[in-house]
């Protein structure tokens, strides 16, 4: 069984990421395979922004269906599929490791398939969709934290073959897209500089904490949905992991896709 030394957090930004040529992270995500991770994964486990819940729950399902979660978007992006193989055998596991590791309440929802944080990604990095794939959700009335401990419990999956994903967005602020103009908001700078200093400089504490210790944290995500996943992915590369920044551009001026790679400490 191969090991897998990375985990990653993407940023997904926008639903148009599946249909708009011009966004630079699309680029990148086609070249996933060529140029970011080589490695096939046995599966993959995504935790997405777009999948909140009152405690951990895992999708247990034998096929993935698409779930359209966006709204008043171009026609053509209701058409996308995405038709994975469910993991139902990795669900289970993470389910074991989470209640393993004092998560004492882990749900099972047979019924769910990928939300658009998880397809959209997985349909440009891996669009031949063979992969099994699993989902996981975040709880937005807990902390970095937390979610940061959710990932620790989950790193043996790693020597397993799992690819560990984390989907959400390094800044998430619907309310203050710029629709005119190219300038990047100086707020939403200020915080993804802020995260990629503290990242790679393995301050995983200051992140855990980042509400209070950031610039701009709150205007930068009024609320964590699209930010723990960034946790999880941190705490299930161990301890001492080297982060690395593996792309940064920008869309409406306040959309950062600054996505990351975390290579566990030898």
């Amino acid at each position: 069984m191969s090991t897998v030394k990375n985990t990653f957090f993407i940023s997904h930004g926008s639903p148009t990421l599946s249909i708009d040529e011009s966004l630079p992270a699309r680029h990148f995500l086609k070249a996933w395979k060529e140029q970011v991770f080589t490695q096939r994964p046995n599966s993959i486990l995504v935790i997405s922004g777009h999948w909140e819940t009152d405690v951990p729950t895992v999708n247990v399902v034998q096929q993935n269906d698409v779930i359209y979660d966006f709204y008043n978007f171009p026609e053509q992006m209701y058409k996308l599929k995405y038709p994975a193989p469910g993991a139902p055998e990795l669900a289970k596991r993470v389910k074991q490791l989470l209640t393993e590791s004092g998560f004492n309440h882990v749900n099972e929802d047979t019924k769910r398939g990928l939300d658009h944080g998880a397809w959209v990604p997985l349909m440009l990095m891996y669009p031949e969709a063979n992969i099994p794939v699993c989902q996981l959700s975040v709880q937005t009335q807990k902390d970095g934290t937390h979610h940061y401990n959710m990932g620790k419990a989950l790193a043996p999956l790693k020597d397993e073959g799992v690819l560990i994903i984390g989907s959400g967005s390094a800044t998430h602020n619907l309310r203050a897209l710029q629709f005119d103009g190219d300038s990047v908001a100086s707020w939403a700078s200020e915080f993804d500089n802020w995260l990629k200093d503290a990242l790679l400089q393995g301050r995983y504490e200051d992140v855990n904490h980042y509400e209070q210790k950031a610039p701009c944290a709150k205007k930068a995500h009024p609320w964590p949905d699209h930010f723990y996943p960034l946790h999880v992915a941190m705490g299930a590369a161990g301890e001492n992991a080297n982060a690395e920044l593996i792309h940064t551009s920008w869309q409406l001026g306040t959309i950062s896709y600054s996505s990351y790679k975390f290579t566990a400490a030898n």
